[in-house]
């Protein structure tokens, strides 16, 4: 061998760390439940929820913050998970589709969508409920055209906006009469 021998001595040996190199640490709390994790930065809410914790409500539609399907509750405000990255939501809550209700215990909003057949394939569903939770927290929307105004960012292929805006109209008057 050529050259200068190796030396270990000054060798502080193996790197030990808290979290894997090219990581982030992050404590987010969804439905309820606190999770502590080493995130990549590029990682988006959305890929977090159906890849690695398995919470598959949300949808991946357009993955372009577009369509709605992919809408939780972030600290209470309505948001597209693919846009948001999870690295920027250390001490936040997230509610998705999950927690908002279970079988045998529905939420209001999703009882009213079943009523009023608000869904056909389903599969914008848990982002228009997500974000129908958030438009009734924020108070801003009265009427039909203001519930349909409020709604715009929600896409739904199958065109049962009516049904939608009659199942987010029953709450609101619900809750106005409460």
């Amino acid at each position: 061998m050529s050259g200068a021998a190796l030396s270990l001595e000054n060798d502080p040996g193996p790197v030990v760390a808290s979290t894997p190199i090219g990581t982030v640490p992050v404590a987010i709390t969804i439905n309820g439940e606190q999770h502590r994790l080493s995130l990549e930065p590029w990682v988006t809410l959305l890929d977090l929820l159906r890849e690695r914790l398995h919470l598959t409500g949300s949808k991946k539609g357009c993955d372009h913050g577009q369509c709605g399907a992919c809408t939780v509750l972030i600290d209470g405000r309505r948001m597209n998970s693919c846009l948001k990255l999870a690295v920027t939501l250390d001490g936040s809550e997230i509610t998705t589709i999950e927690g908002l209700g279970q079988p045998g215990n529905l939420h209001p909003l999703q009882a009213a969508f079943i009523e009023h057949d608000a869904f056909q394939c389903g599969y914008c569903t848990p982002g228009q409920i997500c974000s129908a939770e958030g438009l009734i927290r924020e108070g801003h929307a009265r009427t039909r055209d203001e519930v349909r105004e409020q709604m715009s960012g929600n896409l739904c292929r199958c065109g049962a906006y009516t049904n939608i805006a009659d199942a987010i109209l029953e709450i609101l008057e619900t809750e106005e009469r409460a």
